[in-house]
């Protein structure tokens, strides 16, 4: 008879969660990079629009078009504002997706090395009796002989 784990249904349900709380941590941490990316390029858009617009302060200029730019620029600016706000709801979330996860992968791990103790525990058993079948056969011999 093989070994068999009565939790085992349970373990694979904890590695599922596990698995699960995981892809969400990457999915949450993927969104954190792509706002990221984009407060950076913003940043340098708006770098370049306001070295434009100064550019355009020290020559002539329709007032139409400095008004666009200035336009522009508190778009951006504003833009930019609301990523901030976005990253930090986006760290708070992984911060707490994070916690989720290695909740997960505790409840995972102690039912994993719960499983590997009755493993050895039963392998330990498996030895002695094949020992003992060993000894039971080399008395027997023993004794015929």
């Amino acid at each position: 008879m093989g070994f068999r784990f009565s939790l085992a249904p349970v373990l694979r349900l904890r590695e599922g969660l596990e698995k699960r709380e995981e892809l969400a941590l990457h999915k949450v941490e993927l969104e954190v990079a792509m706002v990221k990316r984009r407060i950076d390029r913003l940043t340098e858009e708006l770098a370049q629009v306001s070295n434009e617009r100064e550019e355009a302060l020290q020559k002539w200029m329709r007032a139409a078009q400095l008004k666009n730019l200035q336009d522009e620029m508190n778009a951006s600016v504003e833009l930019r504002r609301n990523l901030l706000e976005t990253l930090v709801e986006l760290k708070n979330k992984r911060e707490i997706q994070m916690n989720v996860y290695q909740a997960a992968r505790v409840d995972r791990r102690i039912l994993s090395d719960l499983r590997k103790q009755k493993l050895g525990a039963w392998e330990q058993d498996q030895l002695r009796n094949q020992q003992k079948q060993l000894d039971d056969m080399f008395a027997a011999r023993s004794q015929r002989d």
